[in-house]
């Protein structure tokens, strides 16, 4: 047999801190490398029953029209587009970031007459402006980022649902990094359309992407007069694979549905509430070390997400040399800004299995050393004490 003239894969281990993918629990790993059944085995469809359960829960939902879409989180924002948009609908798309601006990139493509309404990147949307616009639109789909990967801003929805439906149209939400590390409350919102990612706050590798889709939503769905613009992600077939018929419509990537199967598993052993608590706790402590650092968040109090903390780099400090020192000396990635924030903040990710006090103290510990080597002005200490203040609190 000849050699091989390539290495055996050996990935660096890193602590990942940035805005996804997070670190991933063993028995994920285990599971991903569990023996591969056929698409259709009872085995396989068995999996993806009692995955399809987590996820109502998960969702608060339910909507049985819930399902992991093959792809990444990008695909399932493209499934739910195209499935509520034929060509010529009206579609409103709320841009306070890179994936605000992505759906309606989407929207676009898919067809849709797009009116973009617009916060600066880091702001969320007050409820009168999405109702000024809807009154004036008078849209089929309104479409919001729950939680702005890109700026680490929190969207509140309750109201916005409220204007949206009194309106006669859909809202579709963006919760890939919301999902499983703050409330989704898809009945409770009454959100007729939702997407997530498998690798923020469920701690699986991307690869999936959770959907639930609403009576409102199945309803227009039902009534289209053209065929979905992408065969793959047409609902009117997938949902018979993830129905009761269980007819073929392609092939599932087995592995990955048994590593978001038991990622479900772990979020609810742990509690979905505990969860977002921990995550909060975690975030506080973090916060209260970042500000004993020098470092100010980029996003207004109250607004901010737990799992995403973007933060200001401070004067004089450059952006990549320190997250290449953190990278490349301390095995810890963090995420830099996009768009606009690029070069002037930091994501910080503290999404599902990343989120503990063991990477928080550490981070700062790291940070510290970086900020020192950049000439930054920083007491000795301060970070991981203020953190650990914030714990014994």
């Amino acid at each position: 047999m000849a050699q091989s003239p390539y290495a055996t894969l050996n990935p660096p281990r890193r602590i990942l801190m940035g805005p996804g993918p997070s670190d991933t629990h063993p028995r994920v790993l285990a599971a991903l490398g569990a023996p591969t059944v056929g698409h259709l085995d009872p085995y396989f469809l068995q999996v993806m029953t009692e995955t399809q359960v987590m996820l109502r829960q998960l969702f608060r939902t339910k909507n049985e029209l819930t399902l992991a879409v093959s792809g990444t989180g990008s695909a399932g924002m493209e499934a739910c587009v195209v499935n509520l948009i034929e060509p010529g609908d009206k579609m409103v798309v709320c841009v306070n970031g890179v994936f605000g601006g992505r759906m309606a990139d989407v929207a676009g493509r898919a067809g849709a007459q797009v009116t973009v309404v617009e916060q600066p990147f880091g702001e969320t949307f007050p409820p009168e402006q999405i109702a000024e616009v809807v009154a004036l639109v008078k849209p089929k789909v309104v479409g919001i980022v729950h939680a702005e990967t890109s700026t680490g801003a929190r969207q509140s929805l309750e109201e916005i649902s409220k204007i949206v439906h009194d309106a006669g149209a859909l809202l579709l939400v963006d919760a890939v990094t919301s999902l499983g590390g703050i409330p989704v409350e898809v009945d409770g919102w009454e959100l007729d359309a939702v997407y997530s990612g498998t690798q923020k706050c469920l701690s699986c590798p991307p690869g999936l992407a959770p959907v639930t889709f609403g009576p409102r939503a199945i309803a227009a769905i039902e009534k289209r007069k053209t065929k979905v613009a992408s065969w793959y992600l047409d609902m009117t077939m997938v949902r018979n694979y993830w129905g009761q018929d269980r007819a073929y419509h392609h092939t599932a990537p087995i592995n990955m549905n048994y590593g978001l199967r038991e990622a479900l598993v772990l979020v609810l052993e742990e509690g979905l509430e505990q969860r977002w608590a921990r995550h909060q706790k975690n975030h506080l402590a973090l916060k209260a070390g970042l500000k004993a650092l020098g470092l100010n968040y980029a996003v207004p109090e109250g607004k901010q997400l737990p799992m995403l903390n973007a933060v200001l780099i401070p004067a004089g400090v450059d952006d990549a040399k320190v997250r290449g020192m953190l990278l490349n000396e301390f095995g810890i990635e963090i995420g830099g800004g996009l768009g606009p924030m690029k070069g002037k903040t930091w994501r910080i990710g503290l999404m599902g299995e990343t989120s503990s006090p063991r990477n928080v103290l550490v981070l700062l510990a790291a940070l510290e050393r970086c900020l020192t080597s950049q000439g930054a002005k920083v007491t000795p200490g301060a970070g991981v004490a203020a953190a650990n203040a914030a714990y014994a609190g």
